[in-house]
């Protein structure tokens, strides 16, 4: 940096803030170089961990199914797992034997009743009862985890619509 004046105090300033921003320089051409050296290593330390949650996942889904499918096909019921919703006027499916909430019931069409909803799991919810087609009545709540213990209620039905008047005989 060369000094405005050409005095002694000028130059020494001069000299000292030259240095101040050359070491300023070097430090921060070492933070940068550090940072890039984290930011690398830190993705590949992403990297590495969700390839390790995929094989993971992977292998817990795997295990499951291998213990699931069997259950599901003797009981009808799966051991993990919630239960499906029921087609309309249909009733929701039971939740799984260990865990899992039971399936809500169908809505009823004109006149029907709603579906019943599933029975929870050891753990969960009974599903909602679904709610009645006109004239129809809700479907009941599927049973709780607790035995003995109802579940969620199921909708009323809606008000049925009024007949014709008779005709005069």
């Amino acid at each position: 940096m060369a000094a405005d004046a050409a005095d002694e105090v000028s130059v020494a300033i001069a000299a000292l803030f030259g240095a101040h921003a050359r070491a300023y320089q070097a430090a921060a051409g070492q933070a940068a170089a550090f940072h890039d050296q984290f930011t690398r290593a830190l993705a590949a330390g992403v990297d590495r961990y969700v390839a390790a949650e995929a094989a993971n996942a992977t292998l817990e889904q795997q295990l499951l199914n291998t213990v699931t499918t069997p259950t599901q096909a003797l009981l009808g019921r799966p051991l993990i797992g919630n239960g499906t919703d029921g087609a309309p006027g249909q009733p929701g499916g039971p939740g799984g034997l260990l865990d899992g909430n039971g399936g809500n019931g169908g809505a009823g069409g004109p006149g029907q009743a709603g579906g019943a909803g599933g029975s929870a799991g050891l753990i969960g919810n009974g599903g909602m009862g679904g709610a009645g087609g006109a004239g129809g009545q809700g479907g009941v709540g599927g049973k709780g985890s607790i035995p003995g213990v109802t579940g969620n209620t199921g909708d009323q039905g809606a008000t049925g619509a009024l007949g014709e008047s008779g005709r005069p005989g």
